[in-house]
């Protein structure tokens, strides 16, 4: 459950950088940029102390570089490793405002999935809050990761990264443009239940990127249960279940498989149920691409 709190706290899109330019003659300029939720701050030295509000912002911030500077994180933050060693401020919809003053942050970086209470209190006492929409695409990474870049003092670092990330789509779309067969997928949330994402999920735009057709296109909602009968008349090429290691892969499967009718399922019968790292996969961040890459091997093999 506390996966799937963890996946469906997902994350949306979109800010800019302004350069104020109302300064007095002979003055020097002040630098600031307005993140998603219309908050100007003002850029001056980079943030030596940084409070991170979800898994992938803490993610971004370890791969510019950030790991010493990152003070306190939530208690879903576990990658990299040494994020886990970090003070836990509580979670992404659970904050504790007062254990994020007493880190004593120059910077706390937030999404819009925590609860605007929280943020405002932490604004009100003068704590620094850049609030990001985190995106609903896999373009939406390389977005993200330009906006922290540029609040933290890492642009430089944000461009070798973005253009590292580009190269792993770069390949992968060259391999797909090779085999313009779409196989018909259908994607299990992690777990053992029928969930899947809908045609306003990311992993809805993720299965499409690949290469795949996602079978619940038609779902309107981001999540949603499946029923066994639609899925048994979808009759999916491939079956993907989210998974966070390979015994709890085994398990599900064994469960999947084992539904009554799924036998005759045309993925179940070809022995295509396979496992994608749920980590990697449910958090808009560098390992996206990794498990992009991943989903596109998945579908074909």
């Amino acid at each position: 459950m506390i996966r799937r709190i963890r996946l469906l706290a997902v994350l949306g899109a979109a800010g800019a950088l302004v350069l104020a330019a109302a300064a007095p003659r002979g003055a020097a300029q002040t630098r600031t940029i307005t993140d998603d939720a219309g908050n100007v701050l003002s850029l001056g030295d980079p943030p030596r102390r940084i409070v991170s509000l979800a898994p992938n912002i803490t993610e971004i911030l370890f791969a510019l570089g950030l790991g010493d500077r990152v003070v306190g994180v939530t208690r879903y933050c576990d990658y990299p490793p040494e994020a886990a060693a970090k003070e836990k401020i509580g979670g992404f919809i659970d904050p504790s405002v007062e254990k994020i003053r007493a880190l004593d942050p120059d910077l706390v970086v937030a999404f819009r999935g925590n609860p605007w209470e929280a943020l405002n209190r932490l604004k009100s006492l003068g704590v620094r809050t850049f609030v990001l929409d985190i995106g609903e695409r896999l373009a939406a990474v390389p977005e993200t990761i330009a906006k922290i870049g540029r609040v933290t003092g890492r642009e430089d670092e944000a461009r070798a990264l973005i253009a590292g990330l580009a190269e792993k789509e770069r390949i992968a779309r060259a391999a797909l443009a090779r085999t313009p067969v779409r196989p018909r997928v259908y994607l299990n949330l992690s777990g053992k239940a029928l969930m899947t994402c809908g045609r306003s999920s990311f992993l809805h735009d993720l299965i499409e990127q690949a290469g795949g057709v996602n079978v619940a296109a038609s779902v309107p909602k981001t999540w949603s249960a499946y029923s066994r009968e639609q899925l048994i008349r979808d009759d999916p090429d491939v079956v993907i279940i989210l998974s966070p290691s390979a015994a709890e892969f085994a398990a599900t499967r064994d469960w999947f498989v084992g539904l009554p009718g799924f036998g005759l399922l045309r993925a179940v019968r070809a022995g295509r149920v396979r496992a994608l790292d749920e980590n990697a996969a449910s958090r808009i961040g560098p390992r996206l691409y990794d498990a992009f890459a991943d989903l596109f091997r998945l579908i074909r093999e």
